[in-house]
């Protein structure tokens, strides 16, 4: 296809390998749904055909990809508890603090967009926007696989 033609098509990427790690018996019903409609929207942001468009389905990923964790991992609590999603995936997943902390900042253009200013998302940061929802998305991933892989010495304790 010609550039003329129309604008370049985004490489979709294949998430099979990954997602078959991931087992409802291991997972919380409600982190696995969270996760799947993540990988639905990263895949509505990968063929959208609007920068704010792009932006939008991505950072509803992300939400939903840290709703999930934050589902699995219990959800903070008491009198100082974070109430936001990002402040929540800070507490429980401090080591994705500099993911959560990149869409927290992205939360004003986002409702930016949801009030009709789509004319503030440029390409290059809804492509920035999507690059660290995948991101995110695959470590919450690998952190749902992490938590229900039993570790060496929890294995050892089962053999015996």
């Amino acid at each position: 296809m010609d550039e003329a033609d129309g604008p370049p098509r985004r490489e979709v990427r294949a998430m099979v390998g990954r997602v078959s790690l991931l087992h409802a018996a291991t997972v919380p019903p409600q982190s696995a749904e969270l996760l799947a409609r993540a990988d639905a929207e990263l895949l509505a942001a990968q063929f959208s055909g609007e920068p704010w468009e792009m932006f939008s389905h991505a950072h509803l990923a992300a939400l939903r990809a840290g709703a999930a964790l934050v589902a699995a991992r219990g959800r903070p609590s008491g009198r100082g508890a974070p109430r936001t999603v990002w402040g929540m995936l800070d507490a429980v997943a401090p080591e994705l603090h500099r993911l959560s902390g990149l869409f927290a900042q992205g939360a004003s253009l986002r409702a930016a967009v949801d009030a009709g200013r789509f004319e503030a998302v440029t390409l290059a940061r809804a492509e920035r926007s999507l690059c660290a929802a995948e991101d995110l998305v695959d470590a919450v991933r690998d952190a749902l696989v992490s938590d229900a892989t039993p570790s060496e010495e929890d294995q050892v304790a089962i053999v015996r």
